[in-house]
């Protein structure tokens, strides 16, 4: 079979997943924080022709393949007033940290929080907040009004400091992986993090996706293109083996 049949398809199924990220970039366009996926096209030489096949011919017109990978875009969105003193923004490449049931963690730039009913620091998920006391920070659940944040992370109540947020910075993050909702995991064999000296926190305000909607539809609009074109292709190949049984069954 010719190689461009399984060019266009494995062009086709590179398509298809280009979709779905833009519509997931589209999707979480009003997430917090959220950063966007981007993709990429490499070739990768198959391995498709088996037993059989013309090896010699394999090797001088090898079978070229594209193959899409798919990254973490983590520049800076925009800060944005909400007024509510409950919301937390991160200027810097810096991330906050949650606890998880197990002593498992997950790092986030969405700093949105809430008070539990025992007056702990909690994110909209209920998972606590990390401190640099490595305990709760416990504020009166009563008074969460007066809670203020200070630019590094310091929490105080009425004057009174209630401990450190944990702010952490990765020296590359590339190495983090995104699980969903805003969470990130570091790979395995990552470098751990370090605390953060170049992030600030601002108290009212939320970061701002860095999905621009208007590029994404752009960019669906070119993945169509791209994924009616290898379908043409596909459609000729068809068409012309077609063409090719139909001649044969007339000869025999």
């Amino acid at each position: 079979m010719n190689s461009s049949l399984y060019g266009a398809a494995a062009a086709l199924d590179g398509n298809i997943k280009w979709q779905q990220m833009i519509a997931e970039n589209l999707a979480a366009g009003s997430t917090p924080a959220f950063k966007k996926s981007e993709i990429s096209f490499s070739t990768v030489v198959s391995g498709i022709l088996g037993a059989g096949s013309d090896t010699a011919s394999a090797e001088r017109n090898p079978t070229v393949l594209p193959k899409p990978a798919f990254a973490t875009n983590f520049h800076q969105g925009s800060l944005e007033g909400t007024g509510s003193p409950a919301d937390l923004a991160l200027d810097g490449k810096g991330f906050l940290r949650v606890r998880l049931p197990g002593e498992r963690f997950y790092y986030t730039r969405d700093g949105t929080f809430r008070v539990n009913l025992q007056g702990e620091i909690r994110n909209k998920d209920g998972y606590e907040f990390d401190s640099e006391a490595g305990v709760p920070i416990i504020v009166n659940p009563r008074n969460k009004e007066f809670i203020s944040v200070s630019p590094e992370g310091d929490v105080s109540e009425g004057g009174l400091i209630r401990g450190k947020l944990s702010l952490y910075e990765f020296a590359d993050v590339s190495h983090l992986t995104p699980i969903g909702s805003g969470y990130y995991l570091p790979k395995p064999g990552t470098p751990p993090p370090v605390p953060a000296t170049e992030t600030t926190v601002h108290q009212s305000q939320l970061e701002a996706s860095n999905t621009l909607p208007m590029a994404e539809v752009s960019n669906l609009l070119l993945a169509l293109r791209h994924y009616e074109a290898n379908q043409r292709v596909i459609q000729m190949h068809d068409e012309r083996m077609g063409r090719a049984v139909q001649e044969l069954s007339t000869t025999t």
